[in-house]
């Protein structure tokens, strides 16, 4: 059985029409293929849209955002006692000091009053997600509900691998459920108590306070990594490791879901296969789809190559945050001042499971109806078999197919296509000409 409620119509990705200079580096990379640059501006489909942030990683101008909470969403009066969950990828961007406690007394001294760690809601993740694998007969192989984009692009493009999703809760869900539950037992009520998700991408960012697969959100506000950065940074560099408090929760494992691999690792799950960047993941999930796959027991699949520490919303290259991350864990686990506090989360206080399905995406794209659907297809098929086939993206359409797409579902003239224009002229001229050579001489002047 799968799990999701029907796709969010909020997003977490906008456009800034201003910057845009019509260019095509963000059509030719989506991958749902939601972008198109029409009147020299590219514009959104939000139907299509999956908020992985690609678009914003390779806008040159910048011109694509996500749209998260500031910093000032601290002074919030509604909340009384203000609890952040940092994602554990905020660990990676700091080069020149991996304690983990530096980090979050950080977090704390900017003003908010506790942290519980996603890491340590991603290790009660991993318990639920072996005991599925062990215990339960479900579709393999299972795939990780963990990446937001991931999931919303198989409900949009791989609608009969939804009974394939892992029916466990990604983190986030699991700690901000965790956090409110931590400050009403000393004494707040909830809507006293403030949760806010530090994200590494706009995937999150949307899912925090939009959850897949969940009847509603625990978090109450979202801050990119990128905003939260140079604060934090600027506070680290004037603390002495005598003020460090020992706010560590000894989530060590669970630190390893930030970087591909580390979910799997953590669940020591050895038929697995990990898997990162949408195009490689579009790959492996068309030989799931083929049946190719049968035989393995997890896909750990992350929309960001490097995983949640290359996110377009963080600050250092992917690459390096991995290595980073690493000295994160080593130090976090060997030096006795970051060992932590051990934060008790009893189970049955927290659902670690979806609980909504998660169905495919309704786009209703072709038509409202199966007649309507197939003459479209039809029409879509005559018009792509006179187009160049060489995708060039001049139309504003990221390639032939979704141009022919344009013309016939959208009223896009087809001259928009330089081939199909030149075309044009071309059967103008001659005929052109062949009014000249058919005028009478009286007309001519000859």
């Amino acid at each position: 059985m799968g799990y999701m409620n029907t796709m969010q119509k909020h997003h977490s990705v906008e456009l800034i029409p201003d910057k845009c200079i019509g260019c095509t580096d963000c059509i030719k990379r989506c991958p749902t293929e939601a972008i198109r640059v029409r009147n020299s501006k590219a514009t959104i489909d939000e139907n299509l849209c999956i908020d992985c942030g690609v678009c914003i990683r390779v806008c040159r101008n910048h011109a694509k955002r996500a749209v998260t909470n500031g910093l000032d969403v601290i002074n919030d009066k509604r909340f009384k006692y203000k609890v952040v969950i940092p994602a554990p990828s905020l660990y990676s961007q700091f080069l020149r000091n991996t304690s983990i406690n530096a980090v979050l007394t950080a977090l704390k001294r900017i003003g908010f009053d506790d942290v519980l760690e996603v890491s340590r809601a991603a290790e009660m993740v991993t318990e639920e997600t072996v005991k599925v694998l062990k215990e339960e007969a479900r579709l393999k192989p299972m795939i990780s509900s963990a990446c937001p984009a991931v999931i919303r692009l198989m409900a949009m493009r791989f609608p009969s691998l939804m009974d394939n999703i892992m029916p466990v809760a990604a983190p986030i869900d699991v700690a901000a459920s965790a956090a409110r539950r931590m400050a009403m037992r000393k004494g707040y009520k909830a809507d006293e108590v403030g949760v806010f998700f530090i994200s590494p991408c706009s995937a999150k960012a949307t899912a925090a306070m939009y959850p897949i697969g969940m009847e509603k959100s625990d978090v109450d506000g979202v801050i990119s990594i990128a905003d939260v950065y140079l604060p934090l940074r600027n506070i680290m560099a004037k603390l002495d490791p005598s003020e460090y408090e020992d706010l560590c929760q000894r989530s060590f494992e669970g630190m390893g879901w930030a970087a591909t691999g580390g979910e799997s690792a953590d669940a020591r799950i050895e038929n697995a296969i990990a898997v990162d960047g949408l195009e490689n993941v579009i790959r492996v999930l068309e030989q799931v789809e083929d049946g190719q796959l049968d035989d393995v027991d997890f896909i750990e699949a992350n929309a960001c190559m490097s995983g949640c520490v290359g996110g377009p919303l963080t600050v250092v290259n992917g690459y390096v945050a991995r290595n980073v991350l690493k000295k994160v864990r080593a130090n976090a686990a060997s030096i006795p001042t970051d060992r932590g506090r051990a934060v008790d989360i009893p189970k049955g206080s927290v659902n670690l499971r979806l609980t909504k399905k998660i169905s495919a995406a309704n786009l209703q794209r072709f038509g409202q109806d199966m007649g309507e659907a197939i003459k479209n297809m039809e029409d879509i098929e005559a018009i792509y078999a006179q187009l160049p086939h060489i995708d060039c993206g001049s139309c504003g359409a990221p390639n032939c197919n979704a141009f022919a797409e344009d013309v016939v579902l959208d009223g896009i003239p087809v001259e928009d296509c330089i081939f199909m224009m030149r075309r044009k002229v071309k059967e103008l001229a001659e005929e052109m000409a062949d009014l000249a050579k058919k005028m009478p001489q009286t007309m001519t002047g000859d």
